[in-house]
């Protein structure tokens, strides 16, 4: 039997009363935070020695699949602060599913645009990139649209 002093000593869920739109915000704001970090580590992202600031010519591959640079990973850092930031507030945290989300839908069509063997390719993206842009955008807005609506 579990006695009344267990419950004062029992920690909060942070995530009590939070509305879903900013518990989903906060979610993804941390897993951009994650990415850009993992960006970085060699054994998770092979090829770090050849990992340039920018370019299509960054040799480096988180979890051997995904293109990445230093500019790549330096903007999933900065998009995950300003997921946090945003996710303080309901009405920040569906900008920045919603509005993060029609960003990575831009970044697709950048990917299915642009050569990934050209100079244009600054960021850079290859095919896997890509189609994780697609799944991201359309993620993040319906997280944004079906979390963020006004209870009744």
């Amino acid at each position: 039997m579990v006695g009344p002093m267990a419950h004062s000593r029992a920690r909060a869920n942070p995530a009590d009363g939070k509305p879903p739109v900013r518990r989903a915000a906060s979610a993804a704001a941390v897993l951009f935070l994650l990415v850009g970090v993992l960006g970085f580590v060699p054994g998770i992202t092979s090829g770090t020695a050849d990992l340039r600031f920018a370019g299509h010519d960054s040799g480096a591959h988180l979890f051997g699949v995904f293109q990445v640079s230093a500019l790549h990973n330096l903007v999933h850092l900065l998009f995950g602060v300003a997921g946090l930031v945003l996710a303080r507030t309901v009405d920040g945290a569906r900008a920045f599913l919603v509005g993060g989300g029609a960003v990575y839908l831009v970044l697709w069509v950048y990917g299915l645009a642009v050569g990934h063997d050209t100079g244009a390719n600054v960021l850079p993206v290859n095919d896997a990139d890509d189609w994780l842009h697609l799944g991201l955008g359309v993620g993040m807005i319906a997280l944004g649209l079906l979390t963020g609506r006004a209870r009744r």
